[in-house]
This record gives structure tokens, sequence and C-alpha cells, in this order.
């Protein structure tokens, strides 16, 4: 039977991307809003230029450059400022900046004398600006299905946020806990919104908190018997609690995404299998599952393995730069990478078997034995 879709009107697409305009522009000249002075840059000129090398024949170049601008918000609203900015080419750990920028200032008024140096940059309007065209993409191409991936995006978020305030309020003694009661949370809370509370949404379900649980619980097994030796800690900087739940936990939100994924495109795939051939048998259903699940597992692979290279190639080629050998530079930089994506992977082998086992038991009942070949 086909679920009845809901009828989208074209002019509230137009009316969603036309308040969230109106939501950009409003936060550009939010400046009112702010507590610290914020200066809008109008002149840039540079002072100085001058070449830098270290020991390691690194060549880089400082700028000094003079900015000149008008606070447009507190007290000093309406003042004309000049200040001086020194940044890097590379920009490493500094900052360029150009006219039109709004920057923060930090203001030392003392003896009647104005002083004012320049804080951050005020980035909220590209920010908005960012989620608007997301919003207006989603809801332009996918309309209804579109708004309820962004509101799962929010309310993920909004879980998010609660749960690393709780970890930081309980001092990491419960980050296992908190954290898995929140990948928990992410996949009801995420199918619901997306798919809804149908037989669909309870399988795909049942295959995400399985396949990642038993993906986490492998990479327990595996450091208990191995010691741990070569998972080097270490370079989880600034972490203030014990590392391996941290990791553990890590892992275990990393790989519920792609786990998800792909649960969702198998189900959905072997349902509407299901609705074209109501006859099929559950070995078919399984058989059909294996095969859609070896088509994707390859790509969804790959995917985090890209986002691992990207999250790790600025640090690794810094600390190739700085003369460490290719050995420290991956133990330092890339290790922990590699270890959370084998735990996806393997987390994306074994959705493949559960997400056929548990559809072809609730769809088709139970087949009576499993041929892993074709």
């Amino acid at each position: 039977m086909k679920t009845k879709r809901l009828r989208w009107p074209g002019w509230l697409t137009v009316l969603i991307i036309a308040v969230g305009g109106l939501i950009v522009l409003g936060v550009a000249h939010d400046d009112g809003l702010y507590k610290n002075p914020i200066m809008k840059i109008t002149a840039v000129k540079t002072i100085s230029s001058d070449k830098l090398t270290d020991q390691y024949q690194n060549a880089d170049r400082a700028v000094t450059q003079q900015l000149t601008g008008v606070i447009t918000n507190g007290q000093y609203r309406g003042k004309r400022v000049s200040v001086t900015n020194t940044y890097n080419v590379s920009q490493a750990n500094s900052q360029q900046y150009r006219r039109s920028q709004r920057v923060f200032l930090t203001v030392h008024s003392t003896n009647h004398k104005f002083v004012a140096t320049i804080s951050d940059l005020k980035r909220d309007t590209s920010m908005a600006m960012t989620v608007w065209l997301v919003l207006s993409l989603l809801v332009g191409l996918m309309q209804f299905g579109g708004l309820m991936a962004f509101t799962s995006v929010l309310a993920n978020g909004a879980l998010f946020w609660v749960a690393v305030r709780w970890n930081a309020h309980t001092q990491g003694a419960l980050v296992l806990t908190i954290f898995g009661g929140l990948a928990i949370l992410f996949t009801a809370m995420t199918l619901s919104i997306v798919i809804g509370l149908n037989k669909q949404m309870l399988m795909t379900f049942l295959t995400t908190v399985v396949g990642t649980a038993l993906a986490v619980l492998i990479a327990v097994v595996v450091f208990q018997l191995t010691n741990r030796k070569g998972v080097y800690f270490e370079s989880m900087q600034y972490v203030t609690q014990l590392p391996l739940p941290l990791f553990l936990a890590e892992a275990m939100l990393g790989s519920l995404g792609a786990v998800m994924d792909e649960a969702t495109d198998i189900i959905a795939s072997l349902m509407a299998l299901k609705e074209e051939r109501p006859d099929i048998s559950a070995h078919q259903i399984f058989r059909s599952g294996r095969e859609i699940g070896g088509e994707i597992m390859g790509p969804l692979v790959n995917v985090l393995f890209f986002i691992f290279v990207a999250d790790t190639l600025p640090m690794a080629i810094l600390f190739l730069k700085n003369a460490n050998s290719w050995g420290y530079t991956f133990n330092m930089t890339m290790s922990l990478g590699v270890i959370q994506s084998l735990i996806s992977g393997i987390g994306i082998v074994l959705t493949v078997p559960i997400a056929c086992w548990i559809t072809s038991s609730l769809m088709g009942g139970l087949p009576r034995w499993i041929q892993f070949r074709r």
C-alpha cells in the first residue's frame, strides 16, 4: 500500500527562502547586539612586508597592515579608529583583514588615550549565509523531505550541545554512557523525523544501533588483546580526561553516520522491492540486500577515508615541514584517524548482513538458511 505524500505548495518554498534571506540580512547588521566594540574596515594599507626563514628553511612573509575603520556599536559608535595588524602570508596562526570586513576590538582607554587592538573577525554573517544556502537547496530540491533533514540536524545539534555540557559537568566520568545514549537518541530522532514512525524506521534503527555497537565492541576486544600497542593517545592534544573512553565515544559517533546511511539505503531499497514484488521470499530479500550492500560499501569506506585525509592533511604537512619523520608524523597526526576509519569500516561491513537479516525477518519471515554465495 503506497503512502500518500503531502502536497508541498511552491509558495511555501519561496517563503522559507525569503525569510532565510531576511534573517541573513539582519545578521549582517546585528552589531548592536554585541557588547564588544565592532569596527567596520573602510581602508587597508600595507606598511611593511618582511621575508621570514626558520631553521628548516621554511619561507614565509610577515606583512603589517594599517586598518582604518569606524566603530558601529556601543559607546564608541561612530568613532574612527586606526589599528595595526601583522600576519603571515601562510596565515597559519594569524589573519589577514580586508576592506568591508567587521572585526571585534579590545579597547584600552587610559589617561584619556584611546588604544584599540583587534581580537577576532566577526564571522556570523558568513555562517548565516552558509546555513541559508544549505536550507534553500534542501527545500528547493527536496521540499518537505529537505526541511525535515534540516530540522533533524538542528535537533541533533541541540542534543550534542547538552551531551558535551553534561560530560564537562561530570569531568568525563560518564563519557561512554553519555555519548552511547546520545548515539541512540541521534538515531531515533533522525530516523523519526526523516522517515517517520513506521516499520522502515524500526528496521533502520535496529540495524544502525546493532551495527555501531558491534563495531565498537570489536574495537574494545582488540584493544584488550593487544594491550593498545601502537595506539598513540598522546596525539589527542589538550585532553584532560581518560583518553580511551573519549576515543571510543568519538569512534562511535564517527561510525554512526556511515552505518545509518548504509542501513537506510539498503532497507529503503528492499522495501521498494517488496512493494513491487509482494511474493518475494525472505531468502531473495536477503540476497538482494547483500548485493545492494556490496555496491555501496566501497564508496562509503572511501568517503570516510577522504574525510580522514582532509582532517589530518594540514597538521601532517606542518609536522613534515618541521623536519619530522614520516613515521613520527603518522603516529602523531594520522594513527588515531586510521583506527577510527577501520572501526567505521567494520561497522559498514557488518551492517550489510544485519540489515538483510532484520529486513528479511520482519518482511518475509526468517529464512531457513542464508546462502552467502551467488
